[in-house]
């Protein structure tokens, strides 16, 4: 007997190969970050598998307001060289990414802070409460000894909550891995909500983090200070996030972080460059309207263009795109984040300290309105001066910098709007925005917002395209799989 994935899974191929081309299967784009690159990606690759000879998919355009692509994953150089300014660091298991990388022929590198013997302090606006040792001797015996003993420091603080910590964060990791599971055993979502709950993270969006690691265990002390500083780092805001969102964060202070040589913005520019996208760059999508059979989307040089399948691949948070017929998202903040980049030299004074060598590499923060920032770390260390990274939450005046800097040779400002301002019960913009196919990528955001769940969101709304496509058909349950894959090869399959 045939198996019902089996079943759906020729069914979807079947549809594939009898949709006919025509001019209204082009595919227009907004927004050219990871998520719309990877909508690109995914939308190819599936149809180039399924359907060699004729692609249900035309013309793909993409629109980027700016004159690079990329999104929030961008680069800055300082004094000639070139640190990341957005979305900075990737997982291990971020499977997606890691494909990207080896498909693109793209270069990993691990950055300096994930190295043990560099040195960790919390400040909680007047002194630093927690402090590890610090060496500046590069002999790999004395960096051992060095982590060892701020091993056995940091467990004498939080003791076996660490260890609760870990297990949170490590189911939490492990129900997300069901995300690339093989396509007979993962359906096609058209919500967020039934892409949460089958992969069993939709209740963690229900509390907030705080509320989460309580009931794992995990003592006060362990979330008021490392927990804190770990959210504020990687989320800008508290342990009053969502627990999902939470988790996240967590799981991006664990060892093995890696990033893009010269830039994460590689991967979204070489899937563009290898999906035979028509890329416009420059140019602002400032209306969408639905005309029964088409999409027309005018821009801000005054084209028009149509399209039978619109995708958002961008937060419409602080867009002013007119949609006609008018579309409903819940209501949603952006946490802004702004990043700071200084060479200069930061003064040990304003610590309370004597020498500046007793400045931690990584400083951050506790939940406190006498903190001004939400962390400051070194980026490379010269030979007179260093490179430094701050964010905050408000923009760092000159004035506020000359009282952390006893000198500054250069500083640069970005604000990003980085993220959602998560809280609990998050609720969730639809994957389809208007029952037609309209679809926004950036709907999962509220779930957590990264790179790679960026990328699983995109894959997803690509096979709901592809699902979709033939009308006449009930294509939008959850049930519908795509064709046969084994779990164990599809990480070097996409």
């Amino acid at each position: 007997m045939i198996k019902h994935g089996r079943i759906t899974a020729l069914v979807f191929c079947f549809l594939l190969l009898h949709f006919s081309p025509t001019h209204s299967n082009t595919v227009c784009i907004i927004g050219s970050g990871i998520g719309g690159a990877s909508v690109a990606h995914f939308l190819r690759h599936y149809s180039a598998i399924y359907h060699p000879s004729q692609s249900p998919i035309g013309q793909i355009n993409i629109f980027e307001r700016n004159g690079v692509v990329g999104g929030r994953m961008a680069t800055v150089t300082v004094s000639g060289e070139t640190f990341e300014a957005g979305a900075s660091i990737l997982h291990p298991k971020n499977y997606h990414a890691l494909n990207y990388t080896k498909y693109l022929n793209l270069q990993l590198k691990t950055p300096k802070l994930t190295d043990d013997s560099l040195s960790l302090g919390i400040w909680d606006g007047h002194k630093f409460v927690y402090k590890t040792f610090n060496s500046k001797s590069k002999l790999p015996i004395v960096q051992r000894l060095v982590s060892l003993a701020n091993s056995i420091m940091i467990f004498f603080r939080y003791g076996f909550s660490l260890f609760r910590m870990s297990s949170f964060v490590e189911v939490t990791v492990n129900n997300f891995l069901r995300y690339y599971e093989g396509f007979n055993s993962r359906p096609v979502f058209d919500s967020v909500e039934e892409m949460l709950k089958w992969a069993g993270l939709y209740n963690l969006t229900t509390q907030t983090l705080g509320e989460e690691l309580v009931e794992a265990g995990l003592s006060p002390l362990l979330i008021q200070e490392l927990v804190t500083v770990i959210t504020r780092i990687n989320y800008g805001q508290s342990v009053n996030i969502s627990g999902l969102a939470g988790a996240v964060s967590l799981a991006g202070s664990g060892g093995g972080l890696w990033s893009i040589e010269g830039g994460n913005w590689q991967m979204a520019a070489g899937l563009i460059n290898r999906s035979d996208v028509v890329l416009h760059l420059h140019e602002e999508i400032e209306s969408v309207s639905y005309l029964g059979d088409v999409y027309v989307l005018n821009s801000t040089k005054g084209k028009s263009y149509n399209c039978g399948v619109t995708v958002v691949a961008t937060p419409l948070d602080e867009l002013n795109i007119d949609f006609n017929p008018r579309i409903s998202v819940p209501p949603r903040k952006l946490q802004h984040t702004h990043a700071t980049f200084v060479r200069g030299l930061l003064s040990p004074a304003y610590f309370g300290l004597n020498l500046l060598s007793d400045i931690p590499d990584l400083v951050g923060t506790k939940e406190s309105p006498d903190v001004p920032f939400s962390s400051i770390s070194i980026l490379k260390q010269h030979e007179n001066d260093m490179t430094y990274k701050i964010f905050s939450r408000e923009p760092m005046t000159d004035a506020l910098l000359d009282k952390f800097f006893s000198s500054r040779k250069e500083t640069i400002k970005i604000n990003w709007a980085a993220y959602p301002h998560y809280h609990a019960p998050e609720k969730f913009a639809p994957f389809i925005l208007d029952g037609q196919h309209l679809y926004y990528v950036n709907a999962f955001e509220n779930a957590a917002s990264t790179m790679e769940t960026s990328a699983v969101a995109a894959e997803n709304i690509a096979r709901l395209i592809l699902s979709r496509l033939s009308s006449g058909v009930d294509l939008s349950s959850s049930n519908l799989t795509s064709v046969d894959s084994n779990p164990s090869e599809l990480h070097s399959e996409l």
